[in-house]
């Protein structure tokens, strides 16, 4: 099943080049973490979506590849909990980490994909993007919003607060949790839009309306259709200038209607970073499940990196022509 809608026909034809030429290559940053939330298993995510045929459907849309591994994260065993937040000293160091080797693929030139691991990995991914693109844009598909602070989470895991760190809006409503002294904020809410939103705290539908922040819920997406969606977002997003985008993507809470949500083309230079979180494999309830689950990884990764409802195919430079000598033979 290839995902891909008519979003990327408006794309294409509606959308000049970015500013930043970008190249055609796409770098691979496995990330096996799952200190942002309790539930184990997320971690396995990066290795499962490999295993799901990743490198070999990137290969087949005529990009070079770099599979740069996994990386290595350290859990600390003092790691005390600040106010009701689990792990912080962790997920911060980890997040660090992961800051610069997205930093360092995109400097390179590449278009970096980031396997997760769960969602609070997308504040190393976004801040080490904007090392690189400071005028970076962000579009966050998921069914949650992941913009409650430490004094709003109901639960306190911090992979429903990623966002929160990255919003410069939301600087004086943050409080200084441990691990996090290497970043500061940097987005402003204009450059951030929600998609497919379904599951929102009260905390953060403040923050949301307080903050004039776009989203569409799925109520949004059934009454407008998701291609009238893209071309509010990218509008928003675009219309003063055009710049790098950041896709971050949480699969665990995808539906179908969101395929298209994947389908900016990279090659208009425009998506420079895509994060493809919470894969689960171990929550599977058969092994037929899970590769379902992880197929629809690499469906949505291919989608967003050029693969068409075609499907990818071998470049041929012309039509071959048959040599004169060539005889029609029965």
């Amino acid at each position: 099943m290839a995902l891909r809608g008519p979003l990327s026909r408006l794309v294409s034809s509606t959308l000049r080049s970015c500013l930043q030429t970008r190249s055609h290559s796409v770098a691979i940053v496995g990330a096996p973490f799952s200190k942002g939330q309790k539930r184990r298993g997320v971690e396995h995510g990066p290795k499962a979506i490999r295993d799901a045929g990743l490198v070999e459907r990137l290969s087949n849309l005529d990009y070079p590849v770099h599979d740069f591994g996994d990386l290595t994260f350290k859990h600390l065993e003092k790691d005390e909990h600040f106010m009701h937040v689990p792990f912080p000293r962790t997920v911060g160091r980890a997040n660090q980490l992961l800051s610069g080797a997205v930093s360092g693929a995109v400097g390179a030139g590449h278009t970096c994909l980031m396997l997760g691991g769960d969602h609070s990995l997308a504040i190393g991914s976004v801040e080490g993007h904007s090392q690189q693109c400071p005028d970076l844009c962000l579009i966050w598909v998921d069914a949650h919003a992941d913009i409650n602070t430490p004094l709003t989470s109901p639960s306190g895991n911090l992979h429903g607060q990623s966002v929160s760190f990255l919003l410069k809006d939301l600087q004086n409503k943050m409080p200084q949790v441990p691990g996090f002294s290497w970043m500061k904020p940097f987005l402003s809410a204009r450059d951030l839009v929600y998609i497919g939103l379904r599951d929102v705290d009260p905390g953060e539908h403040v923050i949301l309306k307080t903050m004039g922040i776009q989203y569409f819920s799925m109520r949004d997406i059934d009454r407008m259709g998701i291609q009238r969606v893209m071309e509010v977002t990218l509008d928003h997003l675009l219309a003063r200038k055009q710049r790098p985008i950041h896709l971050s993507f949480d699969i665990d809470a995808f539906d179908p209607s969101l395929a298209p949500a994947t389908g900016t083309p990279v090659n208009g230079g425009l998506l420079s970073v895509m994060d493809v979180v919470e894969v689960n494999p171990t929550l599977g309830a058969s092994p037929e499940a899970v590769e379902a689950t992880t197929s629809l990884a690499v469906d949505v990764i291919a989608s967003a990196l050029g693969q068409t409802r075609e499907g990818a195919h071998v470049a041929f430079p012309k039509i071959t022509e048959p040599k004169e000598d060539t005889e029609l033979r029965l």
